[in-house]
């Protein structure tokens, strides 16, 4: 029966990277498309170094980590505002529609979930002027359909003018169980975001990606995914099977058994501390292991001198323990709450 289960997950696996998705670049900017380079459509923090406005630690001398990509006008308006329809760059649902720029650092935006994609990732569109007529939560939309209007919208810090930009997120939602953990931390302000707060989303490098995509390197999310490289790996002894993994099975390197109990988890992550890769344990795999006390089997410390806006690991003894971003993956997955 599990060689059973093993094969068909397998060949579903393969079905799945087989498949060309239809991306279309979220602004009327053609420079992507053409192959151009990347200053030709990345905006500049006030630095006006092109990389600061790329994904990751880009901005602070590499010590403040940036989740997606911001992605200049090519139209303004005679006061300099942009004029740039925002397009979705994938079919999906609308989830979250921010209204309410002075709420929160992204301003006004969006954020769409695509179930057709495996895994079903959501995209982001931030810094909006505004949004398009019937664009609400629950709405479907299609690739390529408007959705928003190019802005400089944002709370909490000023942004000119001559900086408006799209910021554009793909990545993946942690918790569904995301109040549980916001309430734990007693932060000064009220969540006025639900699941699709900040604090739970996830992006990849979408620069990374599109080109790897633009150049047939990966086909789809899930060929992209396949190829992620690990910086840490994490042993955890657990019977819970977070609803991250429910609503991205893709994830998983082997089906759950048909039970559904597991004894714990091996999960791999991305240099972000994005848990990409997912291993179900049976009870000899996680004997030894204290229960919901998540342990380091591998990392990379390269990776982690390399990325120092990412806190993941740090030296203890002859190995590494977990870091306070690492730690907050885990306690927003599995609810820990202990360590």
């Amino acid at each position: 029966m599990k060689k059973r289960l093993l094969l068909l997950f397998l060949i579903g696996v393969a079905t799945l990277r087989a498949q060309r998705i239809d991306f279309v670049w979220p602004t009327p900017n053609r420079a992507w498309a053409e192959g151009r380079p990347f200053p030709e459509y990345i905006q500049p923090t006030e630095s006006g170094e092109p990389e600061s406005g790329c994904f990751g630690g880009v901005r602070s001398n590499g010590h403040q980590f940036h989740e997606g990509i911001d992605l200049k006008p090519v139209r303004r308006d005679a006061r300099g505002e942009p004029l740039d329809a925002i397009f979705a760059a994938l079919p999906g649902v609308v989830r979250y529609v921010n209204l309410r720029p002075e709420e929160s650092t992204y301003g006004r935006y969006i954020v769409i979930e695509h179930p057709g994609m495996t895994p079903a990732v959501y995209t982001l569109y931030a810094h909006l002027a505004a949004v398009a007529p019937g664009v609400a939560a629950g709405a479907n939309v299609a690739g390529g359909q408007v959705i928003a209007r190019m802005g400089h919208s944002a709370g909490g810090y000023p942004f000119p003018v001559e900086r408006a930009h799209l910021h554009f997120e793909i990545g993946l939602m942690i918790t569904r169980d995301f109040q549980a953990w916001y309430d734990w931390k007693k932060f000064p302000d009220p969540n006025e975001h639900g699941i699709w707060n900040g604090f739970n989303l996830m992006g990849f490098d979408p620069l990374d990606f599109l080109n790897k995509f633009r150049t047939r390197q990966v086909n789809n999310f899930a060929d992209y995914f396949a190829q992620m490289q690990p910086a840490v790996r994490v042993r955890l002894a657990t019977a819970k099977v977070p609803d991250f993994v429910q609503r991205y099975p893709s994830l998983l390197t082997k089906p759950l058994p048909p039970s559904g109990v597991v004894a714990g988890w091996e999960i791999a992550c991305d240099w972000t501390g994005l848990p990409f890769r997912w291993t179900p344990l049976e009870a000899n795999e996680a004997a030894g292991l204290a229960p919901e006390q998540p342990v380091v089997i591998w990392a990379d410390g390269k990776s982690q001198r390399e990325h120092p806006s990412k806190s993941l690991i740090y030296p203890q003894g002859s190995g590494y323990a977990i870091d306070t971003d690492l730690a907050m993956v885990l306690q927003q997955l599995f609810g820990l709450r202990s360590f």
